[in-house]
């Protein structure tokens, strides 16, 4: 039997890692790193320095990297995405088979929650499906969207209304959705906000948010969402890499 830990560790910061995650992280017997390519490479980076910050000496785990299958392009981006997750869910298996074949206790580190926009349970379900024994546990996290109300000093939702959480695509393919006062915006790869009528919009972004080069812009969204779309190609440009997220507001 193996015991999967799906690890929510927030951005990355080893302040914001729970007691709970660094207990799992000690729990397991094989600690599983991806690589995303030397553009991301800042992001197998901070798994490293977790390990290394957090990992007790008396009862170290084994670390073993593996390289990320890359999503194709696609129109179809549903099929897409389900291929990726299967290369991604073979990867897997193949790591616990050649490095844990006896079974144990393995451990993923996922970036904010694996309940928001993270498709690892998904991908854990189908290591089930391949016939694979796995008990899957997740040890929750502080998400990007908790970090970036918090860096702006602002609630998520106005008094007494919903507020909805949506990607960049669904933003920029559907508008803004009716009765909601309040979009939090992820997994954008274009500032889709751009496709929103700025008018009586409020906008709080942040890049790289609990990292170094966090960058945090707040403003009326006809004013600060180009400036916004600067910045994030000259970031993109630095670091070959952008991994941001925006609250929107109609005011």
């Amino acid at each position: 039997m193996i015991e999967l830990a799906l690890i929510g560790i927030g951005t990355g910061n080893p302040d914001h890692v729970t007691l709970a995650a660094v207990r799992a992280l000690n729990d397991a017997d094989l600690i599983l790193l991806p690589r995303k390519g030397d553009s991301k490479a800042d992001l197998v980076d901070l798994r490293r320095l977790l390990c290394e910050r957090l990992l007790e000496s008396d009862r170290p785990a084994r670390i073993v990297e593996f390289d990320l299958p890359t999503r194709q392009d696609s129109s179809d981006y549903l099929k897409a995405v389900e291929e990726w997750h299967s290369a991604i869910a073979a990867v897997w298996g193949d790591m616990v088979d050649t490095h844990l074949p006896d079974g144990g206790r393995v451990a993923l580190m996922i970036w904010g929650d694996p309940s928001l926009y993270d498709s690892s349970l998904r991908i854990a379900d189908r290591l089930s499906e391949q016939g694979k024994p796995v008990e899957v546990r997740v040890i929750p996290g502080i998400t990007s969207l908790q970090v970036l109300t918090a860096e702006h000093r602002v609630p998520l939702n106005t008094l007494a209304e919903p507020v909805l959480i949506t990607t960049g695509r669904r933003l920029r393919e559907r508008g803004w959705p009716a009765d909601v006062p309040s979009v939090a915006v992820m997994l954008d790869g274009g500032s889709a906000f751009s496709s929103v009528p700025p008018k009586d919009i409020y906008i709080w972004w942040g890049a790289y948010l609990g990292m170094d080069k966090q960058c945090l812009m707040a403003g009326w969204l006809s004013e600060t969402g180009p400036q916004i779309t600067q910045r994030r190609a000259e970031l993109r440009q630095e670091f070959g890499w952008i991994m941001d997220i925006y609250l929107l507001a109609k005011q």
